[in-house]
């Protein structure tokens, strides 16, 4: 059987999958192929809390670096997916899985597109920049603070400067991936006039954009015509490398 058989064999148990809703059922993922221009744009759906190697409660609406990160590995070997919707929509987790999550993001061949609906919180603000383009609708929050350390921790220099370093890994990212300047970052990240209980700061919509972190304020239409632009140009760079996606 020759390679154009297998592509459309994998095309129809992907469809039959979708129709009886268990890619979504199962990990939250669905390949959209209905529109104009014919190309297949995996959907992939992150909320609730980012899973890492501990099981969070049943509870617990969570999205699992296991389940993704193969799906992610799947989509950069497929000839069929032509780019990726990234939905948001999470207050955040493990640090390490969605730092992991993000990498594999980021680091696909394929066009992506990242869009936050309701919040981006804590290591959803990475997860929220790995894209080519990046969109943020009106009323979606990020919270950004440092890391939060749960359960006992040795007062011991070591201790500290691996949090330190992790911290450090997650700027790195943010500011690597996105517009905003090391030093305003900082300034968000460790402001102690906002938050309450906590140090931080909370951006909503427009705010996001005005600080550099997220391109722009959209929805799911202007998601996606983007990422249809991106796809019929060939390219998979950030938005400010050329103009022909300005509104």
């Amino acid at each position: 059987m020759g390679k154009g058989s297998n592509n459309e064999e994998l095309k129809n148990r992907l469809d039959s999958e979708q129709l009886k809703g268990e890619l979504i059922k199962d990990y939250g993922q669905i390949t959209l192929s209905g529109n104009r221009f014919h190309q297949r744009i995996h959907l992939l759906n992150i909320i609730g809390e980012i899973e890492g190697h501990e099981n969070l409660g049943n509870n617990s609406k969570t999205s699992k670096y296991e389940h993704i990160l193969p799906q992610l590995a799947a989509v950069e070997d497929s000839d069929d997916i032509d780019g990726v919707l990234v939905l948001l929509n999470t207050v955040g987790g493990d640090v390490e899985a969605g730092l992991a999550i993000a990498e594999m993001i980021s680091s696909l061949s394929k066009p992506k597109v990242c869009l936050v609906l309701g919040g981006g919180h804590s290591i959803g603000v990475p997860l929220a920049v790995s894209g080519d383009v990046t969109y943020i609708v009106p009323s979606a929050t990020m919270v950004i603070h440092p890391i939060r350390i749960s359960g006992t921790v040795l007062g011991v220099r070591q201790n500290f400067e691996y949090i330190e370093r992790m911290q450090e890994r997650i700027i790195d990212f943010t500011v690597n991936h996105s517009m905003v300047k090391d030093d305003e970052l900082r300034r968000i990240m460790f402001n102690t006039t906002e938050l309450t209980k906590d140090v931080g700061s909370m951006l909503v919509g427009r705010q996001a954009v005005e600080k550099g972190i997220i391109d722009r304020v959209g929805g799911i239409n202007s998601a996606l015509n983007c990422l249809y632009d991106l796809i019929n140009s060939g390219k998979n760079s950030k938005i400010t490398e050329y103009g022909f996606l300005d509104d």
